[in-house]
């Protein structure tokens, strides 16, 4: 099964979800907003990737964080970090054939489905 976690209103998402569907790629869409996160979601992610690929230090959730909190992250509280502020998860995130996948490119998309 694949999944795409994401926003529905970001753009990168957007257009993973659109390359996904005009090539015939049926897929889930897990909204991070949707309150239904996991720590055990999260926990594969971190663990099936990085956390400094999953952890989005660009956007405005990260910056409005305390800076006490940005300089406490490390990898016994980044998955309670990400679970309680889902937008810090970069975006879009592809679950697909047991791989995980951040960030949206399409060259990158067409060599994982036709691997």
């Amino acid at each position: 099964m694949t999944v795409l976690y994401g926003i529905k209103n970001c753009d990168s998402v957007k257009k993973a979800r659109k390359w996904l569907s005009e090539q015939g790629y049926a897929h889930d869409f897990y909204d991070l907003r949707s309150g239904d996160l996991n720590l055990k979601t999260v926990v594969r992610l971190i663990e099936m990737t990085n956390s400094d690929v999953l952890l989005n230090r660009r956007g405005t959730t990260w910056r409005n964080l305390d800076s006490a909190i940005k300089e406490s992250v490390n990898q016994e509280n980044i998955a309670e970090l990400l679970l309680a502020n889902p937008t810090l998860i970069k975006r879009p995130v592809l679950d697909y054939d047991d791989r995980i996948t951040v960030g949206f490119k399409p060259e990158l998309y067409s060599t994982i489905f036709n691997h």
